[in-house]
């Protein structure tokens, strides 16, 4: 089995990337790596500093402020801005929307890629993102499209916001995304869009469980002939 591995999970938002990711590379060994993590932490900061994420070039003037830095504290990832750990902060629905805005900047992608390429050179990784597998790793030893229908993720973000006490409307969570995927398959730097080498799943129709069971054999079938 070869020792030194990538694997790239791209997806629109709520496809449950992050989850399957973290699975994977529990079982696996690896570093997970959670790029959008990275990016919600520029979107944080430009909020924080009055910028409107929207505003390109205002972001693209102050990209290399934003000092994004990832920690695995007891072996949970854990995200620090300028120093300080934000990973609960930029977990807040608002972030979302600034994180989309600012990985439109090509140079926020240029900065935070060279990063993340430097981890997968250093450590076996599981990747997490939206161009993982067409701009990050285009050499993964896997690559994996992850995707559910729109309806399926806003139900599962309304379940996971609702759980933890929160107001929101199923109605506003769904145009969110709707509006979340048009805004990242549509940006001119580094679209949402799988690699052609990139095995497609789709899960609105299986478990957590399921779709990590199957990444995790089309992971082994890939090291072993490696």
């Amino acid at each position: 089995m070869n020792k030194h591995f990538t694997i790239a999970i791209d997806g629109p938002a709520g496809a449950g990337k992050s989850t399957v990711a973290k699975a994977v590379a529990k079982t696996l060994g690896a570093i997970y790596l959670d790029t959008g993590a990275m990016y919600r932490a520029v979107g944080l900061y430009m909020v924080r500093n009055g910028v409107d994420p929207k505003d390109s070039e205002t972001v693209a003037a102050r990209a290399h402020e934003p000092k994004v830095d990832i920690r695995y504290v007891d072996g949970t990832q854990h995200v620090y801005l300028c120093g300080e750990d934000v990973s609960q902060a930029i977990r807040e629905n608002e972030v979302s929307a600034a994180a989309s805005g600012v990985s439109a900047v090509p140079l926020v992608r240029e900065i935070l890629v060279a990063r993340q390429q430097e981890i997968a050179r250093e450590q076996p990784v599981v990747m997490d993102g939206r161009d993982i597998g067409t701009k990050v790793l285009p050499d993964a030893t896997l690559k994996i499209f992850l995707t559910a229908a729109a309806e399926e993720r806003a139900r599962r973000r309304y379940d996971e916001l609702t759980a933890k006490g929160q107001t929101v409307s199923f109605d506003q969570l769904l145009k969110e995304i709707n509006q979340r995927d048009w805004d990242d398959s549509h940006r001119a730097a580094s679209p949402l869009t799988q690699a052609e080498d990139a095995v497609l799943v789709d899960s609105s129709h299986m478990t957590i469980e399921e779709v990590t069971e199957y990444i995790l054999s089309l992971a082994r079938e890939r090291m072993d002939n490696a």
